[in-house]
């Protein structure tokens, strides 16, 4: 019988319908799935151990933990985001027999709680997305990491914090930057983070993208993908940077670069994907036109200066759901989009199916080579193994009925070769 701490049992049933559409489009997932279940459950390659998962709780998400638990493991979930905590999906995770600790909108105390709670079964291993996980175990509760062999991190902003860590000699534990493989990054970040902001930009304005001029704050793979986007959908794109040689990129793809103090009266949208903080100041809000959006798609609500907003303005409303509009000094109004949080998964359902497909398969493997290899590993963040990425590749081919090229004998040669 499972535990959990959730809204609403009643809500199971709607999120037990997104669950069984993601499974239809997450073939990958799906191949996985009736492996194990064709295992007896002592068989089954995770039986035995305990893992902890913070990510988006959403559908994708749900449906991964569900694939951990077919594989035999005992699994208790929560969120990484109070505004990304699908209450309806929570609910049919906890119905599907896992303990589930989240609630869309609770506070950051409780929030806190939640991670704490799904920690307490004391892991083996913990998938993290951002690090709240790993903070907690090296911080408050570091009596609750005694048995863990390490883990796997899904985001940027948690892998620079575990590097961070591991530069100090602080990290107690093994990570896997699941992130830095290149079957994650360069899909779930690009593709994934492209469609996925604007899908919720789109949704939660109703607005049209085409004739506007759209700031990218970041030009690394997630500001790539939501520049890319913003193009095709007919925008001028501007793009800050603090990196002169991903600024030349982005100059060389098209778009206008310059700095954000000289964007801020240009831009009709802006979209923050730094993982940095004070991207957008409230000096800049007060050079922008009137109505201008403000958006975040990198992890933590901290590169719009929200705080700094609310205190500038001299009013603030509701203007739609997930917009609040703030009445500057000057009369101009700024709408910012979900709080300044993820606005691809705070305001909207995240990244499609067949993207998280691919990134949980990485996931799940890393989770294997963790299981095999903890006990030689040390205190370090480790890199996704080219097998890994390799083998990913060939099933997603495989799974769109596409086949490749290969290498003679004789161009591998070639290749390796001095010689011609």
């Amino acid at each position: 019988m499972s535990t959990y701490e959730i809204k609403d049992r009643a809500l199971a049933f709607r999120g037990a319908q997104k669950i069984a559409w993601v499974r239809d489009h997450m073939p990958l997932l799906r191949a996985i799935e009736e492996q194990v279940t064709a295992l007896p459950p002592e068989e089954r390659p995770l039986a035995g151990v305990r893992m902890t998962v913070s990510i988006h709780l959403e559908a994708k998400t749900a449906y991964l933990c569900q694939v951990l638990a077919h594989a035999g493991a005992t699994v208790s979930a929560t969120g990484s985001n109070v505004l990304s905590t699908q209450d309806d999906v929570a609910a049919a995770l906890a119905a599907s027999g896992i303990s589930v600790y989240a609630v869309h909108g609770v506070c950051d105390e409780e929030y806190y709680r939640h991670i704490e709670m799904s920690l307490e079964h004391k892991p083996h291993i913990i998938i993290d997305d951002g690090g709240d996980l790993v903070h907690l175990l090296h911080t408050s509760r570091p009596d609750l990491a005694t048995e863990l062999w390490g883990g796997c991190e899904e985001t940027t902003t948690g892998v620079i914090r575990l590097k961070a860590l591991e530069a100090q000699g602080l990290l107690k534990f093994a990570m896997v930057a699941v992130n830095d493989a290149r079957m994650k990054h360069l899909f779930d970040n690009r593709y994934g983070t492209g469609q996925s902001t604007w899908d919720s930009l789109m949704r939660n304005t109703n607005l049209i993208v085409a004739s506007k001029t759209v700031v990218v704050a970041g030009y690394g793979w997630c500001g790539r993908g939501i520049a890319m986007r913003a193009a095709a959908l007919g925008a001028s794109v501007i793009v800050t940077e603090v990196d002169a040689v991903k600024a030349i990129e982005a100059r060389m793809d098209g778009h206008a670069v310059m700095t954000m103090a000289k964007a801020a009266p240009r831009g009709n949208i802006f979209i923050t994907a730094t993982g940095c903080k004070d991207v957008i100041t409230t000096e800049h809000m007060l050079l922008m036109a009137d109505n201008a959006l403000l958006c975040n798609a990198g992890h933590f609500n901290v590169e719009v200066d929200v705080a700094g907003l609310a205190a500038l303005a001299t009013s603030h409303h509701e203007a739609r759901t997930n917009i609040e509009a703030f009445v500057l000094p000057n009369g101009n109004r700024i709408n910012l989009v979900a709080e300044g949080k993820l606005v691809n998964i705070a305001a909207a359902d995240g990244h499609p199916a067949e993207i998280m497909d691919l990134s949980f398969a990485v996931q799940y493997h890393s989770v294997l080579y963790l299981l095999e290899h903890h006990s030689a590993l040390e205190h370090k963040v480790y890199d996704v193994s080219a097998e890994i990425d390799e083998r990913i590749s060939k099933e997603v081919l495989a799974a769109w009925g596409i086949t490749i090229d290969e290498l003679t004998p004789k161009q591998a040669d070639y290749l390796v070769s001095w010689q011609w």
